[in-house]
């Protein structure tokens, strides 16, 4: 069951005029030493299927659960997110970052190693051996800026590499320009 939710406050603040503004390049540096969580997108509505990298997963709700990713209107994978009504969210770990820099890569063709994932029964394209993935429905898209906000909810899951509560384990974090590893070295104790 898909839902639409009104985005008129959404996209009303969006366009909104303000006195003065970060240009682009500050925003990015502000940024750029901000980590971010990595993982691989998948859709396809219709014509095949698309992915790309993102590093703006974020959890919104346990109940009922809920993420947010943003897409930018420059990547070539955005106009398949505007019409697919599901996705899989790769959610990676330091073993995926070879996956993570191939959908990041401009101009690769994602699909072309069949050994490296399989359709869902749902037919959905998910890669095979990351640490854990979501396939969730689309309910919400907003375009703010020139990127859009997509809302899903998650319907099924799998994880193959677990993370106990307080251990580090070995998430993969995009930071600076380039790819990290967190583990029992990056703790802080506290």
């Amino acid at each position: 069951m898909f839902h639409a939710y009104p985005t008129d406050t959404w996209l009303g603040a969006s366009n909104q005029s303000f006195p003065s503004s970060l240009s682009a390049d500050e925003f990015k540096a502000l940024f750029r030493g901000h980590p971010g969580g990595v993982a691989v997108i998948t859709a396809d509505a219709g014509e095949g299927p698309v992915a790309l990298t993102v590093s703006s997963v974020v959890s919104v709700s346990a109940e009922p659960p809920l993420l947010i990713f943003s897409v930018s209107a420059l990547s070539s994978a955005s106009e398949v997110l505007s019409r697919a009504e599901t996705v899989v969210v790769h959610l990676l770990d330091a073993h995926d970052v070879d996956l993570a820099k191939f959908g990041a890569t401009p101009g690769a063709d994602r699909f072309d190693q069949t050994h490296r994932w399989s359709p869902l029964a749902t037919g959905e394209a998910v890669y095979e051996d990351v640490r854990a993935w979501v396939r969730c429905a689309v309910i919400n898209r907003m375009e703010v800026g020139t990127s859009t906000i997509i809302a899903v909810h998650a319907l099924e899951s799998r994880v193959m590499r677990d993370v106990q509560a307080g251990e580090p384990g070995d998430a993969l974090v995009y930071h600076n320009r380039s790819w990290h590893r967190l583990g029992e070295h990056s703790k802080l104790e506290g």
